[in-house]
């Protein structure tokens, strides 16, 4: 059974490279004015869920590291927002969009549960 640190590390790990294969799938998209909107939005959110995960590691209380955790939470579904918004729209293929969006399901997941623990509920 995994530790809390290997845990850790693999979902940082997992986090970050989801944020380079969406770097790498926003590169590739057309530059119209919409769409544009679109990819500065989940670049922000995006990154943010490995920004505030990270942030999280270093916090200086649990009450600090859970509000870390919950805005990275908090990312990773505004992102899953954005990336059904590039899907629906027929800005790049489906199967691109769906590979992104399973991996975030599961990071979001993660941090989810990590939420209930760290507030009791599980």
């Amino acid at each position: 059974m995994k530790n809390l640190k290997d845990k850790t590390v693999e979902i940082k790990i997992r986090i970050y490279n989801w944020i380079l294969k969406l770097i790498r799938l926003l590169k590739t998209l057309p530059g119209d004015t919409c769409t544009k909107i679109i990819i500065e939005q989940l670049l922000r959110s995006g990154t943010s869920i490995g920004a505030n995960y990270i942030e999280a590691q270093a916090a200086s209380s649990k009450k600090d590291f859970t509000n870390f955790i919950h805005h990275s939470l908090k990312s990773a579904n505004e992102s899953k927002f954005w990336l059904a918004l590039l899907r629906d729209t027929n800005k790049v293929k489906s199967k691109e969009i769906n590979e992104l969006l399973e991996e975030l399901k599961e990071i979001a997941n993660i941090l989810g549960a990590s939420l209930l623990t760290l507030k009791g509920k599980r």
